[in-house]
């Protein structure tokens, strides 16, 4: 059975997170914002991602895109489906991607549905659509991926409709607490998403090990997932800040080390990861943190995998004059180089690493690191991806200027 994912608003990031992890040929893209994954379900690492907002197991493919044939479909077997379920008032809940299709008419199948239901015998409580898509916290406040919840996504694939059920949506108060109960939180330095930590790490490490893919299927649904541990495996911060990437990549199950510049920021990543582990259940450790500058710095512990936010630049809340640009873009651009040169001589060929570098948003497009056309004279070969253009790894906000351009690159 394949897994479809739904994306976030920049599904670019959430495609070479795949393809990162499980390779070019098991990832698809369907339309704008969904891939299919011809990955085992049971096996899929849905919560270490963070640019899949939904998580669905595929059904059944059908050979239209007529919504009418659709419903159709739907009312001759949405009545044996619901017969299946466990006792329980059942809960209904639609979205589609790409179909022609409006609201209204979405919610009056839904309705219909509800009534062939009803004549099972059947009690049935319909979400009503105030969008095409139900969003993930819909999806959880009313329970659609639990024993009586059903939520159908159907996805336009060419002239055909992709069915598939929702399984499990993004955790979004757990990234919140993530993000906001911790207890030491500096605006000035940038306000790394865990969500994008989450990507970066995912386009570090690469292809999952089979052995890291462990079975939910076969833990009774009233069991907690055990947290995995990637023994041996250390990742290396060298520009922790506060620790959002250590947290994430713990959370994972990897051992980690982090180092700073500013002796405050080292300071907070321990606050952090002092409250991260009162607080949540993981399978990772903590290896390390210590002050150093990672241009020219020796790390006496040597690292699997890098991941890391390099230095953005001051904070800017509107674009600055040329001049004024050159200078920050130059600024940041000898830190970004120096650290590359400095990695360089301690990693061996073959080793990978995913940083987050700045990149400024102009009215004629993002200006971007110039070290990012040298990086084969510098020793690496920037990593390209089959299913994403490197040009689309700019993480963005409409009302930012500076964004984070995500390279991952390989030491030759």
């Amino acid at each position: 059975m394949q897994s479809l994912i739904v994306h976030g608003r920049q599904p670019a990031l959430g495609r070479a997170e795949l393809e990162s992890l499980y390779g070019s040929k098991k990832v698809r893209p369907v339309g704008e914002k969904t891939t299919i994954v011809d990955v085992d379900p049971c096996l899929f690492a849905f919560d270490r991602l963070g640019g899949s907002l939904k998580f669905c197991n595929v059904l059944t493919t059908l050979d239209t895109i007529d919504w009418k044939e659709i419903e159709k479909f739907l009312v001759q077997v949405s009545p044996g489906h619901s017969q299946r379920m466990v006792e329980g008032k059942m809960r209904l809940g639609l979205s589609v991607v790409g179909l022609n299709v409006g609201i209204k008419q979405l919610n009056a199948t839904a309705l219909t549905l509800k009534t062939a239901i009803k004549k099972t015998g059947r009690n049935v409580r319909v979400v009503p659509n105030k969008s095409p898509e139900l969003n993930a916290a819909q999806v959880t406040h009313n329970q659609l991926t639990g024993p009586t919840g059903w939520e159908l996504v159907f996805i336009r694939d060419g002239k055909s409709t992709i069915v598939a059920q929702t399984v499990k949506v993004q955790d979004i108060e757990s990234y919140s607490r993530r993000d906001q109960a911790r207890p030491a939180r500096d605006a000035r330095v940038g306000m790394l998403p865990p969500k994008l930590a989450q990507i970066i790490i995912n386009l570090a490490t690469g292809i999952l090990p089979e052995e890291s893919r462990q079975s939910v299927c076969e833990i009774p649904p009233d069991e907690p997932i055990p947290a995995y541990h990637y023994d041996g495996v250390l990742l290396l911060d060298p520009f922790c800040g506060t620790g959002v990437i250590l947290q994430e990549a713990m959370l994972m199950g990897y051992g980690v080390f982090g180092s700073d510049i500013e002796p405050r920021m080292v300071e907070y990543s321990q606050q952090n990861i002092d409250w991260l582990e009162d607080t949540f259940a993981f399978g990772g450790s903590l290896k390390g943190l210590e002050q150093a500058d990672a241009t020219n710095y020796r790390w006496t512990t040597k690292p699997d995998v890098i991941a890391g936010e390099a230095f953005l630049g001051r904070p800017l809340s509107s674009l600055p004059d040329n001049q004024t640009l050159k200078k920050i873009v130059s600024d940041c651009d000898t830190i970004i180089k120096k650290f590359l040169k400095n990695i360089s001589s301690q990693t061996k060929p073959g080793f990978r690493l995913c940083i987050a570098v700045p990149a400024w948003k102009t009215k004629s497009g993002f200006t971007r690191l110039p070290t990012l056309d040298k990086l084969e004279q510098l020793g690496y070969n920037r990593l390209k991806f089959s299913r994403v253009a490197n040009d689309d790894l700019i993480y963005h906000r409409p009302d930012q200027v500076v964004g984070r351009e995500l390279i991952v690159i390989e030491r030759k």
